[in-house]
This record gives structure tokens, C-alpha cells and sequence, in this order.
């Protein structure tokens, strides 16, 4: 990689320098266009720098931006599942800051850097079929850039061909375009991709003709979301009078249509399956769904794009499996078990005796899913003889995306105990202590030592404080290697699940399209999970279908965003823990009840309207519109 900004200055003085004269003689220490281009290795080399810029949403991005696998990576774990109502950190209760999830300087980085190869590729001296393969990875490349800027930052400067510098940087400044025309310019790109783009064989790491359709699926779906529900949110201000922000309902439908389209090519090219789609039973459907994340490469059909994570080290390996671990499989590192999945996430996953609904976990008799006061001795708590029967029956994938009480990862069962109820109705809870009775010692925290468990102890922020702990994409095969960017999990940036959810929400908010084939669309996604009973085509039910589908996969927070919901639902909101307690009230037998409460040391959130678009950086130098209450 440290080859490339070498490579980039000579490709960049062979674009600026190719007058005549003087300036036609070729420097002997500088790399041509032509040279570069034309033998594969340089091409490879060139794609390599351009692929590893695409802001893809992986284990190696956080708030600070992509990449976050270099230099000095400790940014503590703060993954953006944390900012959303997937899950909270383990130790910090941070929002969504002004300063969070910026991509700007290093998005125009990427797009003048395709689009020197964009107008170097008719020049070059290769066949015509090599020319239209660059041509339309170049074209996804810069879409993938423009979808980036778009959801951020509404209508930015359209930058379609390499820029001149003639001394004049005035020259060099573009405004904003419109958010429609942004958006407009993206689905233009993703055509060109689409139509330039082989098939391919849906093994190999570069863009295809249906990685292109996928990414169009993608940002006609937020484009529509924006247009639709623009009114749920509603902003004022030079910005918005001007149209670089927000669209009118009417442009939803073309946006809709172009995602339904794009989907239905994927769909319809039969190139693509899910991943272990007939389940004998939830069991098989829990494992198939952890395996398809745990090792990509063996998702058949259904990953349309793949990130690799190959080598351990600086800039490509990962740190999830040492942030996110239960701490009893830390294995030395100091700061495991950081993200915490929340009940209210838990609560949505279905139960297989009453399918379409989300299941709350009822922890008594009474039913009140709602009381957050903590433990009352007044109330009847159901009894179970494990720490994880509260859950049985529901969806497989919450048992493949969630360590819950008492169950095994890595040969050792996972300890998440809050407390215990003496044979007095004292209940005894988040506080380290133990008791002995008729000589057995029993502990609040389920064992002895911080070693043996996983759960809500504060020692050292290792343990989860809602209940659960981690698993998809965790490696459960090997040992936490106890250093940074040790893990080498790869990451499913596109797979064909999305791209169902995609048009089945597309056709339900639309109202057009084959809404039988959209409903058989998210009930195949549902059969995989182990479902035998098909839902209807709602909206309710595919956005519940998303949340469980995709959590963890940095989508629900866009969903928030595109679907303008974020203020209303975090609106001075609290999230939620399950408190497993031992109830010695029944020994001699080993009964457990549960306790449901809010996050313990956790403080309400709202989202600021205004968060719906970050700001533009640099507008003293750049003269560009911000956005509003900027």
C-alpha cells in the first residue's frame, strides 16, 4: 500500500503535463498512464488503492470514520450499533456527536482518484472488453462514493471528470448540486456500472454487474425513504430553500421503482440464494445464520460482496473479537465484552408459537412488560431451571447473533448472573457478594472470581450491563489473540438477504410492483430462520424483519436516518437490561427468574433534528451552503 501515493503523484503528472513541446518528452522516472493501465499488475495495484478507500461500513469502521484498523486503533470499541437501540457500550453512554461519522475530505480523495482513471481509460492500449471492465468499476466505485456523501450530507459538488488546476483555485470550487440531483447522479453511476459489469462467478472480491444492481437497490431505497418521509422532519433555511437538502414525496416514486428493478435483476438472475434456506430446525437455522458471518467464504450463494480481512496486522486485520468477546474468553486482553445487546432489541425477535408479532420477554405472572422498577417482591416471578429458558422459542437468529445466560461459546458455558433472591425474599443485586447455604456458596455473579463470568460486574467495564453478550461475526474457532488487529473475519458488505428486504420494503411503501413476489421474498427470509408460517407483506413486518435480519450490520442507523424516525424514537429514551437472578427461594432446586430494567448507569438520549444531515466541514474555505442549525 505505501507504493500507491507514489504511483498516484506520476499518474497525476502524466494527466497535468500532456501538452506538447518541452513537456512532450517523457520523463524517465515517472510511471504513464498508458504503462500503468495497461499491464494487469499495475491495474491491480490501482484498484487495490481504490477498493480499500470505499467507505464500507465494516469492522473497521466507527465513528471516527473507515479504516480505523491503523495506527493506533483504541478508540475503546464504540461501534455505531452503540448509537442506536441494537445495543450499548459496556462502560460509555455517548450519543450521536457533530462530529461523528464524518466522510468528506477523504470522500473527494476517492473520487479525484477515480476519476483520473475514468479519463485515462479511453487512451489506454488495451482490449475493449479490459476498457469496459474498468469503466464500470470505475463508475460503481464513484457511486459507492457519491451514496456516502449523499446520506451524510444531502446535495454535495458533482466532480465528474479530473479537475485542472490553472492557477486559479477559484476555478477549482464547485457548489452544491441539489440532494436530487445528488441522488439522480448516483443511480446514473450505478447504470454505468450495471452496464459495463460482467455477471461474474460471485467469488471473486471486485465488483460485478449484480454488485453494481446491489448498490443501486441500496441507495434508490434511501433516496425513495427521504423523499417519502422528508415531512416527518421538516427543516428551514438556506439549505433547504436552495434544495441542497430534502426532496418533495413526489420524487419517491422513481426512486422506488429503481430499487424494485435493481433488485429484481439480482433476484431473477438466479445467480444468488440464501444461505442454508430449509432448516431441518431452529437449532440448524441458529447455526446456519452464525456461520454465514462467521466465515463468509462459505455463504454459497447468498454474499454478492465480500471485504477481505486476510492477514492479521496494521491496516487488515480487525479488532471485534477483542473488544467484543464475553470476558470469560478474553484470553488475556484487558478490555473485552464491550458491546451489549439490548433487551429492547431481544424483545423483537418472534416466537415461533405466535408468528408476526415480537415477543417481549414476560418475566411474570402479572405481564407487565413495562415495569422497569426493578425487583419487587410483590410480584411473581416464573421460575426456570436455566439461565436461558426465558428465551426458548424465540427467532433462530437471535441464538446465532446473541450470547445469552448460560449458554456455550468457545466450550465454556457464558456466565450473565445480576444477582440471587435469599430463602428470606432479600434480593441481592449488581453487587459482588455470596452466601452459604446448607455448605453450598452461592454468588451473585454466578462464580467466584471476574475470570468465571460475563455479566454486570462493573470490574474493568468487561461485563455486559444489559444481559447479553456478542456473537455474530465472532470467531468461535480459535482463541482472542490479545494484541490489535489480530481477527481476520471477513465482512459481507453486500449478500442477497438485503437485497430482498430491499424491494419487499420497496414494493410495500410503493405500492407497486409484485407484492406476492415481495411477500414470498420475506417469508423466504423467514423460512431460513426456521418460520413455517408465512406473515403478510406489511410495513410493520419487513421493517421488524430488517431489524432482526440485518442488526449488527450498521444498517439500522441509516434506516433511522432515511426513514426520519430517529428523533421520534429516541426521543429522551432509556434502553433496557434482563437481570438473571438464582432464586435460592426454591432450592434445593436451581431456579432462575428475571427482572426487567433499565440499562443500569445509562442516561435518556434524543436525537437532534438536525443530525439527520452532518454538517459541511470547511465552508470558510470552500464557500459552500451548511446545513441547517449548523
Amino acid at each position: 500500500m505505501q507504493t500507491f501515493p507514489k504511483i498516484l503523484t506520476c499518474l497525476l503528472a502524466v494527466m497535468l503535463f500532456s501538452c506538447k513541446s518541452v513537456l512532450d518528452l517523457k520523463p524517465t522516472d515517472k510511471i504513464l498512464a498508458e504503462d500503468l493501465f495497461g499491464d494487469p499488475e499495475g491495474v491491480k495495484l490501482y484498484m487495490a488503492n481504490l477498493y480499500y478507500q470505499l467507505p464500507m461500513e465494516d469492522f473497521a469502521y466507527f465513528r471516527a470514520g473507515f479504516n480505523q484498523n491503523g495506527g493506533d486503533p483504541n478508540n475503546g470499541g464504540f461501534a455505531p450499533a452503540m448509537v442506536t437501540d441494537e445495543a450499548v457500550h459496556s462502560e460509555f453512554g455517548d450519543f450521536v456527536g457533530d462530529g461523528d461519522f464524518h466522510w468528506w475530505d477523504q470522500g473527494y480523495k476517492l473520487i479525484r482518484d477515480v476519476n483520473l482513471l475514468a479519463d485515462a481509460i479511453p487512451t489506454l492500449q488495451i482490449i475493449e472488453a479490459d476498457k469496459k471492465k474498468l469503466t464500470g468499476e470505475s463508475a460503481f466505485i464513484k457511486a459507492f462514493a457519491y451514496f456516502a456523501l449523499a446520506k451524510r450530507y444531502g446535495g454535495v459538488p458533482l466532480i465528474k471528470q479530473t479537475q485542472q488546476y490553472t492557477g486559479d483555485v477559484e476555478s477549482l470550487k464547485v457548489p452544491r448540486s441539489t440532494e436530487k440531483a445528488t441522488w439522480d447522479y448516483v443511480m446514473e453511476l450505478c447504470d454505468q456500472a450495471i452496464d459495463n459489469l460482467e455477471p461474474g462467478d460471485g467469488k471473486s472480491r471486485r465488483v460485478t454487474k449484480y454488485t453494481a444492481a446491489a448498490l443501486k437497490s441500496r441507495a434508490a431505497l434511501h433516496a425513495a425513504s427521504v423523499a417519502k418521509f422528508w415531512s416527518r422532519a421538516p427543516m428551514s433555511g438556506p439549505a433547504v430553500t436552495d434544495k441542497l437538502v430534502g426532496m418533495t414525496a413526489g420524487d419517491a416514486a422513481a426512486y422506488y421503482t429503481a430499487c424494485i428493478q435493481a433488485s429484481e435483476l439480482i433476484i431473477n438472475s438466479g445467480a444468488f440464494a440464501l444461505y442454508g434456506a430449509n432448516p431441518a430446525s431452529p437449532e440448524e437455522a441458529a447455526e446456519n445464520y452464525r456461520m454465514l458471518f462467521a466465515n463468509p467464504n462459505g455463504g454459497d450463494k447468498e454474499t454478492i460482496l465480500i471485504k477481505g480481512f486476510t492477514l492479521p496486522g496494521n491496516l487488515t486485520g480487525h479488532n471485534y473479537d477483542i473488544w467484543y468477546q464475553p470476558a470469560q474468553s478474553a484470553n488475556g486482553w484487558p478490555h473485552p465484552g464491550r458491546m451489549n445487546p439490548t433487551l429492547d432489541l431481544v424483545d423483537l425477535y418472534e416466537r415461533y408459537d405466535n408468528p408476526g408479532q415480537s415477543a417481549p420477554v414476560v418475566t411474570t405472572t402479572e405481564g407487565d412488560i413495562n415495569d422497569y422498577g426493578g425487583f419487587n417482591a410483590g410480584l411473581h416471578y416464573i421460575q426456570y431451571d436455566s439461565p436461558n429458558d426465558i428465551f426458548k422459542g424465540k427467532d433462530a437468529r437471535l441464538w446465532g447473533t446473541a450470547i445469552l445466560p448460560g449458554t456455550p461459546w468457545k466450550g465454556t458455558p457464558i456466565i450473565i448472573q445480576a444477582g440471587y433472591v435469599l430463602p428470606n425474599g432479600q434480593a441481592v443485586v449488581r453487587t459482588k457478594a455470596e452466601t452459604t447455604i446448607n455448605g453450598t456458596t452461592y454468588y451473585t455473579y454466578g462464580a467466584a472470581n471476574t475470570s468465571q463470568y460475563s455479566g454486570f460486574d462493573s470490574y474493568g467495564g468487561n461485563n455486559t450491563r444489559t444481559g447479553f453478550s456478542f456473537k455474530k461475526f465472532m470467531n468461535h474457532a480459535a482463541p482472542v489473540m490479545a494484541g490489535w488487529n489480530q481477527s481476520t473475519t471477513d465482512y459481507i458488505e453486500f449478500r442477497y438477504a438485503e437485497v430482498l428486504l430491499n424491494y419487499a420494503e420497496a414494493v410495500v411503501e410503493s405500492g407497486t410492483g409484485n407484492a406476492a413476489e415481495a411477500a414470498k421474498a420475506l417469508n423466504d427470509i423467514r423460512r431460513r430462520a426456521g418460520h413455517t408460517t408465512a406473515i403478510p407483506l406489511t410495513v410493520a413486518n419487513v421493517q421488524r424483519e430488517r431489524r432482526v435480519e440485518l442488526a449488527f450490520e450498521n444498517k439500522r442507523f441509516w434506516d433511522l436516518i432515511r426513514r426520519r424516525e430517529f428523533h421520534t424514537e429516541f426521543n429522551n429514551r432509556l434502553l433496557h437490561s434482563i437481570l438473571p437472578l438464582q432464586d435460592l427461594r426454591a432450592l434445593p432446586a436451581t431456579k432462575y427468574i428475571f427482572v426487567r430494567v433499565v440499562v443500569p448507569n445509562s442516561n435518556p438520549k434524543t436525537f437532534p433534528e438536525r443530525s439527520y444531515y452532518r454538517y459541511i466541514p470547511g465552508i470558510a474555505g470552500n464557500g459552500l451552503v451548511n446545513n441547517p442549525q449548523y
